[in-house]
């Protein structure tokens, strides 16, 4: 049972006022009874004295912590190399502290526990202690606060009472009660009153306006979301679930709890987030430091090989074939057959010796080299040593059948000799040549015989033909994962690999024994630990933050990889990302009715079956959060039409709008577009977008911008931080609007094999109202809505 009791007073600022009081709360309800407006009052008033003691404590460690930074940049003159690395591994330190505090420093606080054994929990974004170390706040990733999730009328587990504080900056300004316990309801918590009232702290959350960032829902977070968020699993994780259903949130606050939880472990490898465009990571780039986690890197599929950054889609057939496991079979035939050996011997002069490199000499180094199954880069420091010791014994035999001496101390420098000879590099070169990834598949492209001779029976020579093209063509995201294939394809040479490990390991080794002696001359504060430390001295001296080295290494290997939208990612990106990750720790959240690539996934237990087999396991969202009723049961009817294969979803609020249906002729599209957009607005309906099919699109932004008091207009899924934003449906994947104008959504059905998924993602955006402007026959599904254009009263 949930009682609430809400002040709807103005905004107070984050900063709390000197007297360290909240703001004065608006004025209460007529209709409220005398003795609850008291009971509210009071315990609001009990709540804020806790907060402020919260907020106290908060305080006094961003002063100590300052201190200490002050301390460390005035006290080292930084003379030398390691002086300046200590003292930047300390203010990193610090500074990393400090940042985390600030982000918490209005919002630390969110609920609190009552339990059977008479104690009391509040839970937090961190964990918070008195010098003495007597707890004083849970952080919400602490088993201890697990129960604010999970705790039900019929399971307890031991909690009588669970209260959301709703706090605008530092002054809790609302509560909202579940009463779990019903005894409590007779005789009120401690002998006082219970008020009863609302409807509850999650539909307040989801009712609020959209601000173009993902919230922090850690507080709303419920039980069937939270059992996903805490699960144990270390294997490859799916959560599916229909539009609206806090897939992302879930995504994101699992990541921050095995941050938590398993800080050892992940903290040097870090999380990986991939999420379909950079407009998306703005929009959820800010709940991971708000939950106290910034050991996270963030990319697109686009971006995932060092050195490319696309935001370019290959037409749906190229897609297609670029995004099918035959595509990799295809480029290790086509490395394997750059391993060359000439249609002749070559005959050649060493000082006057001749000296013949035959085809057998070269086709039992390229045997020996490929019998190591290495990578074509590191095989080939085989393949050309093989090669020279066949090659230095005939030199040898031809050198004493013309009478000189040969003995064994001679042979390294006949060696020698022999690799600087420019006639047998070449040589060497040709037959097996080093190659980048870039230039290896720019030229394998180019080559319409090379993909011929390397394509395998399953790939038809038409569809090779949607390969072919010129050397300077873009990267496309379909290029990426190829980039990728080729890249362990080729490899690097395994002997430098070898040394580059062996002096991170001595280097980590003396930084720890290093960073164990400042601490005990430097730090007595406890705030810092040796490992730590020693992280920053290595970082510092690095010059790069663990994102910017895992971006520029392709081999970095995460702890834990998170991928959003994941139903659109073809069987090559998912052979990259299964790289990024050999322990196969994943959290994947998708929905397969909203997938709209040609080489997007159908089915999770057919794209990841074959690399984690028995630990896949699937977890299903039921509750929408986002859409409204009277909008999810319209896009339901849509999708059902065309067949797409949606997971039932519940909606949690009816909706104050009906499907709202405008007609308009193909040259007046666009105006009725302005048209519905200008009264979504007069209605104040919130942060506002339109989704229309790609070649209307800039028709549209013209109208818009052309009418006078709409505002700022941003286009793509980078519109996200403007009033009103023009994008594709496919911009839109993942988002969230108060309002949404649909353009010709005959139109984007018909624009790809994907189109279908397109209008159904297209249809669910909306946490408010869904408009539909057409000049084209409407699908079937839509044609039932309504159109009148009154709220619900």
């Amino acid at each position: 049972m949930s009682s609430r009791a809400q002040d709807q007073g103005g905004t107070p600022s984050c900063a709390r006022p000197p007297e360290g009081r909240p703001v004065e709360p608006a004025e209460p309800r007529p209709d409220a009874p005398a003795s609850e407006e008291a009971h509210v009052a009071r315990e609001i008033a009990l709540e804020q004295d806790y907060a402020d003691r919260l907020y106290a404590r908060v305080d006094e460690l961003m002063a100590q912590i300052q201190t200490s930074l002050d301390e460390v940049q005035g006290s080292q003159d930084a003379a030398t190399h390691q002086n300046r690395s200590e003292r930047d591994a300390f203010m990193a330190l610090y500074e990393d502290r400090l940042a985390l505090l600030r982000t918490v420093s209005s919002s630390v606080v969110f609920g609190r526990l009552d339990t059977d054994e008479g104690e009391r929990h509040y839970i937090g974004r961190i964990g918070l202690f008195t010098p003495e170390r007597e707890q004083l706040l849970v952080d919400w990733r602490a088993p201890a606060a697990a129960a604010y999730y999970q705790a039900t009328s019929l399971e307890r587990l031991g909690v009588r009472l669970r209260r959301h504080l709703i706090s605008q900056g530092r002054a809790v300004v609302g509560l909202e009660d579940d009463v779990l316990d019903q005894s409590m309801l007779a005789q009120g918590a401690g002998g006082e009153e219970v008020v009863l009232q609302g409807e509850g702290a999650l539909l307040a959350a989801v009712s609020s306006q959209r601000t173009g960032r993902m919230g922090d829902i850690v507080a709303t977070i419920q039980a069937e979301q939270d059992r996903i968020i805490r699960s144990a699993n270390r294997g490859v994780m799916v959560v599916q679930g229909g539009p609206g259903t806090g897939k992302t949130a879930v995504a994101l606050h699992r990541a921050a709890y095995l941050l938590y939880t398993h800080r050892r472990r992940l903290e040097h490898s870090g999380v990986l987030i991939v999420a379909p465009t950079r407009g998306f990571l703005r929009y959820i780039e800010r709940v991971l430091p708000s939950l106290g986690e910034s050991g996270v890197v963030m990319s697109t599929p686009g971006g995932l090989f060092p050195g490319v950054e696309t935001t370019l889609h290959d037409a749906p057939e190229v897609a297609r074939l670029k995004g099918a496991g035959a595509i990799a079979e295809l480029l290790s035939r086509a490395v394997k057959q750059r391993q060359l050996v000439p249609e002749r011997d070559l005959e050649l002069s060493i000082d006057g010796t001749p000296l013949r490199i035959t085809r057998k000499i070269l086709a039992e180094a390229r045997r020996e080299a490929r019998s190591t199954h290495k990578p074509h880069n590191a095989a080939r420091a085989v393949f050309v040593r093989a090669a020279l010791d066949r090659l230095v014994q005939q030199y040898e035999a031809e050198l004493s059948r013309r009478g000189t001496t040969v003995i064994p101390e001679d042979r390294p420098g006949y060696l020698d000799d022999l690799r600087r000879d420019p006639e047998v590099r070449r040589a060497l070169n040709l037959a097996w040549l080093p190659y980048t990834p870039e230039s290896f598949l720019r030229v394998l492209f180019a080559h319409p015989e090379r993909l011929r001779a390397a394509a395998p029976r399953s790939l038809a020579g038409a569809d090779l033909d949607l390969l072919v093209r010129s050397k300077d063509a873009p990267w496309t995201i379909e290029d990426v994962p190829l980039l990728d294939e080729v890249a362990e394809l080729l490899g690097e040479d395994d002997q430098v690999q070898q040394a580059d490990a062996e002096r991170s390991r001595r280097r980590r080794e003396a930084d720890l024994d290093y960073a164990r002696e400042v601490i005990e001359n430097i730090d007595t504060s406890g705030i810092v630990r040796d490992e730590d430390l020693a992280d920053r001295m290595d970082r510092a001296s690095d010059g790069r933050t663990l994102a910017e080295r895992a971006a520029e290494d392709r081999s970095w290997t995460y702890g834990h990889v998170v991928v959003d939208e994941a139903q659109e990612l073809s069987a090559m990106m998912w052979r990259t990302l299964m790289r990024r990750c050999p322990s196969k720790s994943f959290t994947i959240v998708g929905d397969v009715a909203q997938t709209s690539s040609s080489a997007g996934t159908t089915s999770w237990e057919r794209a990841l079956a074959p690399y984690v087999e028995d630990r896949l396991e699937v977890e299903p969202l039921s509750v929408n959060y986002r859409t409204p009723r009277r909008i999810m049961d319209v896009a339901q009817a849509v999708a059902e039409s065309r067949d797409l294969p949606i997971t039932e979803v519940t909606s949690v609020r009816e909706g104050d709008w009906l499907v709202l249906l405008h007609s308009a002729d193909e040259a007046g599209l666009p105006d009725a577009v302005a048209d519905a957009v200008a009264a979504q607005q007069a209605e104040a309906i919130g942060r506002l977008v339109v989704l229309t099919p790609g070649r209307l699109l800039e028709d549209v932004v013209r109208a818009l911008r052309a009418r006078d008091g709409l505002g700022r207009i941003g286009t793509g899924s980078r519109g996200i931080d403007d009033p009103i934003a023009v994008m594709t449906p496919q911009d839109a994947k993942g988002l969230e609007f108060d309002g949404v104008v649909l353009v010709e959504p005959a139109e984007i059905l018909a624009d790809s094999e994907g189109g279908a998924g397109d209008l159904y993602v297209a249809m669910t955006r909306a946490t408010q109202r869904l408009d539909v402007v057409h000049a084209r026959e409407l699908p079937a599904g839509l044609t039932g809505a309504a159109v009148d254009s009154s709220p619900r009263t």
